[in-house]
C-alpha cells in the first residue's frame, strides 16, 4: 500500500487514479463525520462528494504542514456549514428518528434495548442539531471523529485555549438540550 504522500504527488503529476485510491480510503471516514455534522445520509454524501471535486482541484495547495485527512475535513466542514447556512432548519424528532434507523436486535439483550438504543441516538441527534454550529462541530471532532485538540485547533483555525473552552460549552449545551428533551417527555 502506498503512501498518502506518494499518492498525492503522484496526483499532482496527473495520476488521477493516485487521487482514486486517496479517495477510496478516505471516504468512509469523511462521510461518517459530515454525518454527524449534517444528521442526513443524502446531505454527508453530496458534502463528501463536493469536497473530493475540491480537493481535487486545490490539490496543489496542499502543503503537507498536516495531514491530508485533516485538510479534506476543513473543507468538507466549510462545505456543511455553506450548506446549512443556506437552509437553516432544526430536524424534528420524527425525522430524526428517520434518519438514524434502527440497529439489528441482539438476541442477548432486553427485547425493549433496541428501542431505547434508537431513542438515545435519536435524542443526541437532536440534541446536536439544537447546537450552534461551533458547538457541534468541536464536539464532532472531539468526540466522534477523537481528534485530538491540536488537530482541532487547525481544521477550525482557532487556538487550543479556545478549542477548549468551546469544547466544555458545547458539552455542558448538549447536557442541557439532553436534560431538557427529557424533561418533556
Amino acid at each position: 500500500m502506498k503512501a498518502e504522500e506518494e499518492l498525492i504527488r503522484e496526483a499532482l503529476n496527473g495520476k488521477s487514479s493516485s487521487f482514486g485510491e486517496l479517495v477510496e480510503r478516505l471516504q468512509g471516514r469523511l462521510f461518517n463525520a459530515m454525518f454527524q455534522v449534517v444528521g442526513t445520509h443524502d446531505e454527508a454524501e453530496d458534502i463528501v462528494q463536493d469536497s473530493f471535486v475540491q480537493a481535487y482541484v486545490k490539490l496543489d495547495t496542499f502543503q503537507g504542514n498536516s495531514q491530508f485527512f485533516t485538510w479534506l475535513y476543513r473543507i468538507a466542514f466549510n462545505n456543511a456549514l455553506s450548506r446549512q447556512r443556506r437552509r437553516r432548519k432544526d430536524l424534528s424528532i420524527e425525522q430524526s428518528r428517520e434518519i438514524t434507523g434502527t440497529d439489528p436486535e441482539d438476541g442477548h439483550e432486553p427485547p425493549d434495548e433496541p428501542l431505547l438504543r434508537e431513542e438515545r441516538i435519536s435524542s443526541v441527534h437532536v440534541a446536536l442539531s439544537r447546537l450552534s454550529e461551533e458547538h457541534r462541530a468541536i464536539l464532532v471532532l472531539r468526540e466522534m471523529e477523537d481528534l485530538a485538540y491540536e488537530e482541532i485547533a487547525e481544521i477550525l483555525s482557532i487556538n487550543i485555549g479556545t478549542v477548549r473552552s468551546r469544547l466544555s460549552r458545547a458539552r455542558n449545551q448538549l447536557k442541557l438540550h439532553l436534560e431538557e428533551m427529557e424533561q418533556h417527555r
